[in-house]
């Protein structure tokens, strides 16, 4: 069964992102919320990272405190940024979506392209930073 652990932070983050830059997957740290992995490894050894690698899958979470959120995620309005996207272009099956109602305790994992086949409006926008 696997577990899921938070986002990496120091040494465990760069050596994650730098083993799978190794693979030619480049993605940003925040692209992702937590990691699930099959068995706990320390994610700050370069060795045991490389060994899991295939085996962990990034995940994304998006939380719903909205009363409208129906059953399914009917109705619940997110964003998904452009790095997000990239990363599940990148990784494929091993970038999940976990869209959890707070109110409810509901939670379903999904995929980019699963949400974006089930969107019934979609908003484009550029965020900047000056």
């Amino acid at each position: 069964m696997e577990q899921w652990v938070p986002r990496p932070k120091g040494p465990g983050l760069r050596v994650l992102l730098e083993e799978l830059a190794e693979t030619g997957i480049v993605i940003k740290a925040s692209s992702f919320d937590a990691l699930a992995i099959p068995h706990p490894i320390d994610l700050a050894d370069r060795t045991q990272v490389r060994a899991c690698l295939s085996t962990i899958t990034f995940v994304e979470i998006k939380a719903a405190n909205q009363p409208r959120v129906q059953p399914d995620f009917a109705g619940f309005f997110f964003a998904l940024t452009e790095s997000e996207i990239a990363a599940a272009d990148q990784l494929g099956s091993r970038h999940r979506v976990a869209l959890f109602n707070k109110l409810t305790g509901e939670l379903l994992l999904t995929s980019v392209s699963e949400i974006l086949a089930r969107t019934k409006s979609m908003n484009w926008q550029l965020s900047v930073q000056l």
